[in-house]
Protein backbone atom coordinates (compact mmCIF):
# COMPACT_ATOMS: atom_id res chain seq x y z
CA UNK A 1 0.00 0.00 0.00
CA UNK A 2 1.24 3.46 -0.88
CA UNK A 3 1.34 5.78 2.13
CA UNK A 4 0.45 8.96 0.24
CA UNK A 5 -2.97 9.64 -1.23
CA UNK A 6 -2.95 9.83 -5.03
CA UNK A 7 -4.80 12.79 -6.53
CA UNK A 8 -6.34 12.03 -9.94
CA UNK A 9 -8.88 13.73 -12.19
CA UNK A 10 -11.70 11.20 -12.58
CA UNK A 11 -13.35 7.92 -11.56
CA UNK A 12 -11.77 5.92 -14.39
CA UNK A 13 -8.36 7.20 -13.26
CA UNK A 14 -9.01 5.72 -9.82
CA UNK A 15 -9.84 2.36 -11.39
CA UNK A 16 -6.64 2.42 -13.43
CA UNK A 17 -4.53 3.31 -10.38
CA UNK A 18 -6.17 0.59 -8.27
CA UNK A 19 -5.39 -1.99 -10.99
CA UNK A 20 -1.73 -1.06 -10.53
CA UNK A 21 -1.33 -0.43 -6.78
CA UNK A 22 -3.11 -0.54 -3.47
CA UNK A 23 -3.65 3.15 -2.78
CA UNK A 24 -6.23 5.63 -1.65
CA UNK A 25 -7.24 8.19 -4.29
CA UNK A 26 -9.00 11.54 -4.33
CA UNK A 27 -10.80 12.68 -7.48
CA UNK A 28 -10.51 16.36 -8.44
CA UNK A 29 -13.46 16.20 -10.81
CA UNK A 30 -11.60 18.40 -13.26
CA UNK A 31 -10.35 21.93 -12.79
CA UNK A 32 -13.42 23.21 -10.94
CA UNK A 33 -12.14 21.68 -7.68
CA UNK A 34 -15.02 22.09 -5.28
CA UNK A 35 -14.20 23.47 -1.82
CA UNK A 36 -14.96 20.11 -0.15
CA UNK A 37 -12.56 18.39 -2.59
CA UNK A 38 -9.82 20.89 -1.76
CA UNK A 39 -10.49 20.28 1.93
CA UNK A 40 -10.10 16.51 1.44
CA UNK A 41 -6.86 17.04 -0.48
CA UNK A 42 -5.58 19.40 2.23
CA UNK A 43 -6.34 16.86 4.96
CA UNK A 44 -4.56 14.11 3.04
CA UNK A 45 -1.61 16.43 2.35
CA UNK A 46 -1.23 17.26 6.05
CA UNK A 47 -1.71 13.72 7.35
CA UNK A 48 -0.17 11.38 4.78
CA UNK A 49 1.15 13.43 1.89
CA UNK A 50 -0.19 13.44 -1.66
CA UNK A 51 1.04 12.35 -5.07
CA UNK A 52 -0.38 14.36 -7.96
CA UNK A 53 -1.03 12.09 -10.96
CA UNK A 54 -2.95 14.09 -13.54
CA UNK A 55 -3.49 13.41 -17.23
CA UNK A 56 -0.59 14.31 -19.56
CA UNK A 57 -2.62 16.98 -21.35
CA UNK A 58 -3.17 20.71 -20.97
CA UNK A 59 -6.08 20.33 -18.54
CA UNK A 60 -4.04 17.96 -16.38
CA UNK A 61 -1.14 20.40 -16.36
CA UNK A 62 -3.41 23.27 -15.24
CA UNK A 63 -4.70 21.14 -12.37
CA UNK A 64 -1.12 20.08 -11.45
CA UNK A 65 0.10 23.71 -11.40
CA UNK A 66 -2.84 24.85 -9.29
CA UNK A 67 -2.35 22.04 -6.76
CA UNK A 68 1.45 22.54 -6.73
CA UNK A 69 1.05 26.15 -5.65
CA UNK A 70 -1.45 25.24 -2.96
CA UNK A 71 0.48 22.16 -1.75
CA UNK A 72 4.17 22.91 -2.38
CA UNK A 73 5.52 19.72 -0.80
CA UNK A 74 3.28 17.43 -2.83
CA UNK A 75 4.94 14.66 -4.79
CA UNK A 76 4.47 14.35 -8.54
CA UNK A 77 4.17 11.33 -10.81
CA UNK A 78 4.03 11.59 -14.59
CA UNK A 79 2.75 8.97 -17.03
CA UNK A 80 4.26 9.68 -20.46
CA UNK A 81 1.77 10.87 -23.07
CA UNK A 82 2.48 7.84 -25.30
CA UNK A 83 1.71 5.45 -22.43
CA UNK A 84 -1.55 7.26 -21.60
CA UNK A 85 -3.04 7.40 -25.10
CA UNK A 86 -5.60 4.95 -26.46
CA UNK A 87 -8.77 5.17 -28.57
CA UNK A 88 -8.00 8.81 -29.51
CA UNK A 89 -8.07 9.77 -25.84
CA UNK A 90 -5.33 10.84 -23.44
CA UNK A 91 -5.58 10.16 -19.73
CA UNK A 92 -4.45 8.11 -16.77
CA UNK A 93 -7.43 5.82 -17.38
CA UNK A 94 -5.83 4.85 -20.72
CA UNK A 95 -2.49 3.91 -19.12
CA UNK A 96 -1.48 0.34 -18.46
CA UNK A 97 -0.78 -1.04 -15.01
CA UNK A 98 2.93 -1.09 -15.91
CA UNK A 99 2.95 2.56 -17.01
CA UNK A 100 1.30 3.67 -13.76
CA UNK A 101 3.72 1.60 -11.67
CA UNK A 102 6.68 3.05 -13.58
CA UNK A 103 5.40 6.60 -12.96
CA UNK A 104 4.92 5.94 -9.25
CA UNK A 105 8.44 4.51 -8.99
CA UNK A 106 9.83 7.80 -10.34
CA UNK A 107 7.92 10.14 -8.05
CA UNK A 108 9.51 13.58 -7.75
CA UNK A 109 9.11 16.47 -5.33
CA UNK A 110 8.94 19.99 -6.65
CA UNK A 111 11.56 22.28 -5.18
CA UNK A 112 10.42 25.82 -4.49
CA UNK A 113 14.02 26.98 -4.20
CA UNK A 114 15.40 25.56 -7.45
CA UNK A 115 19.11 25.10 -7.95
CA UNK A 116 19.01 26.38 -11.55
CA UNK A 117 21.29 23.50 -12.46
CA UNK A 118 20.19 23.55 -16.08
CA UNK A 119 20.17 26.38 -18.59
CA UNK A 120 18.74 27.03 -22.01
CA UNK A 121 22.14 26.01 -23.41
CA UNK A 122 21.65 22.50 -21.94
CA UNK A 123 18.30 22.22 -23.70
CA UNK A 124 19.76 23.34 -27.03
CA UNK A 125 22.93 21.22 -26.89
CA UNK A 126 20.89 18.12 -26.02
CA UNK A 127 18.67 18.68 -29.07
CA UNK A 128 15.59 19.27 -26.91
CA UNK A 129 14.69 22.42 -28.81
CA UNK A 130 15.35 23.76 -32.27
CA UNK A 131 15.47 20.40 -34.05
CA UNK A 132 12.77 18.53 -35.95
CA UNK A 133 12.76 15.67 -33.43
CA UNK A 134 13.04 17.85 -30.29
CA UNK A 135 9.50 17.13 -29.07
CA UNK A 136 10.03 13.38 -29.44
CA UNK A 137 13.39 13.62 -27.61
CA UNK A 138 11.82 15.61 -24.75
CA UNK A 139 9.09 13.00 -24.50
CA UNK A 140 11.56 10.10 -24.28
CA UNK A 141 13.94 11.84 -21.89
CA UNK A 142 11.04 13.10 -19.76
CA UNK A 143 9.81 9.52 -19.42
CA UNK A 144 13.26 8.28 -18.43
CA UNK A 145 13.63 11.04 -15.82
CA UNK A 146 10.06 10.72 -14.52
CA UNK A 147 9.19 14.35 -15.26
CA UNK A 148 6.82 13.79 -18.18
CA UNK A 149 6.46 15.66 -21.45
CA UNK A 150 6.56 19.44 -21.72
CA UNK A 151 7.44 22.05 -24.31
CA UNK A 152 11.07 23.23 -24.19
CA UNK A 153 10.44 26.02 -21.68
CA UNK A 154 8.37 23.74 -19.44
CA UNK A 155 10.97 20.99 -19.72
CA UNK A 156 13.71 23.33 -18.51
CA UNK A 157 11.46 24.36 -15.62
CA UNK A 158 10.89 20.71 -14.65
CA UNK A 159 14.59 19.88 -14.84
CA UNK A 160 15.33 22.68 -12.37
CA UNK A 161 12.30 22.24 -10.10
CA UNK A 162 11.93 18.47 -9.75
CA UNK A 163 15.38 17.62 -8.43
CA UNK A 164 16.94 16.18 -11.58
CA UNK A 165 20.69 15.83 -11.17
CA UNK A 166 23.26 16.51 -13.86
CA UNK A 167 24.23 12.80 -13.75
CA UNK A 168 20.61 11.69 -14.27
CA UNK A 169 20.22 14.10 -17.18
CA UNK A 170 23.45 12.97 -18.86
CA UNK A 171 22.49 9.30 -18.45
CA UNK A 172 19.00 9.91 -19.84
CA UNK A 173 20.36 11.72 -22.90
CA UNK A 174 22.81 8.89 -23.54
CA UNK A 175 20.24 6.17 -22.88
CA UNK A 176 17.28 7.49 -24.80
Amino acid sequence: MIKEVIVVEGKQDVQAVKRAVDAECIITGGFTLASYTLKKIEQAYERRGIIILTDPDSAGERIRKFLSKRFPEAKHAFVPREAATAHDDIGIEQASKEAILAALQKVRCQKWEPAEEFTWQDIMSAGLSGTKDAAERRSKIGALLGIGYANAKGFLYRLNHYGVSRAEFTKAIGGE
